[in-house]
């Protein structure tokens, strides 16, 4: 098992930064910066405070956590006791997906030390979607820049799109979770920048994991 979702896992990850992929992440670092220069990340923060996507906040945390552990594991397991391989590669590769988007999210968490929105409350309403604590693990990394929900999830996406280029309508449904757990963590638990940041890693990350695992698919054909 362990070997199969660790199936070329440090090629994936260096290979998420690498060549064009670089681009994207320099995309989400100055999307990033436009955001909160614009004041457009601290306009959408006070919008979530008693907006609609407030609702979408906790269900969108607890499963953001639930399916990219369950899920993988669960179709893995299957295929293993059913012997098909395609589960087991498809188990696999999302699992490996969402381990590399979550890495390298947390990666930069641990030396951005972003300030998180639910902080706002317990200092002031002045502001603070521009303060990052640059150094090393000053902040930790369960909050912060970027999104590991979001980047979790469209890295999962992201996966099945490659897997099942002609499953389309598996696809949309995992874009619209991907979505949706975007858009609750962003409701306060995220600025609105760090989940468009995870969202283009997150993308990235998956592809990149995908390719690999779709290169096993054909062999064993």
């Amino acid at each position: 098992m362990l070997k199969d979702f660790s199936h070329k896992l440090t090629r994936n990850v260096a290979y998420s930064f690498k060549g064009r992929n670089f681009a994207w992440h320099l995309l989400a670092i100055s999307s990033t910066y436009l955001l909160v220069i614009s004041g457009l990340d601290w306009r959408y923060f006070v919008f979530t405070t008693t907006g609609w996507p407030l609702a979408l906040r906790m269900p969108a945390g607890l499963i953001g956590f639930i399916i990219p552990i369950f899920l993988p594991l669960g179709l893995y397991l299957i295929g293993k006791v059913r012997e098909s391989f395609t589960l087991k590669n498809t188990g696999a590769a999302l699992g490996q997906a969402a381990f590399v988007g979550w890495f390298i999210t947390s990666s930069y968490k641990a030396v951005t030390g972003r300030l998180h929105p639910e902080l706002v409350t317990s200092i002031s309403s002045v502001d603070i979607s521009g303060i990052f604590n640059f150094g090393f693990f000053r902040e930790g990394i369960f909050w912060g820049w970027p999104s590991s929900h979001t980047a979790v999830a469209f890295a999962m996406a992201a996966a099945l799109y490659v897997l099942f280029p002609n499953h389309k309508k598996i696809t949309i449904l995992f874009i619209f979770y991907a979505a949706f757990i975007g858009l609750g963590v962003s409701a306060g638990i995220h600025w609105l920048s760090d989940v468009i940041a995870g969202i283009i890693i997150g993308t990235v990350a998956g592809l990149v994991v995908a390719r690999s695992y779709q290169e096993r698919k054909v062999v064993s054909e």
